[in-house]
């Protein structure tokens, strides 16, 4: 199930990546869609990110095992 999740978050950020690039250098505006598609994985890979390193800095503290 992880692989899945992993598989499709990658390929969406890929697409939101090239789309907005492609968008720069031809000097054109991107899509309101995919601004807030791009704002979207941004606050999702963030709090994931500050999520996981709240899990594990509790744990080194407590001396608890991580299980990742």
């Amino acid at each position: 199930m992880f692989e899945f999740a992993a598989l499709t978050y990658g390929m969406i950020v890929t697409f939101v990546m090239a789309s907005t690039s492609r968008n720069r250098r031809e000097a054109r505006n991107n899509p309101p869609l995919l601004t807030l598609f791009g704002w979207t994985l941004m606050t999702f890979s963030a709090t994931t990110g500050v999520g996981l390193l709240s899990y594990c800095g509790y744990h080194a503290l407590t001396g608890a095992p991580v299980a990742i």
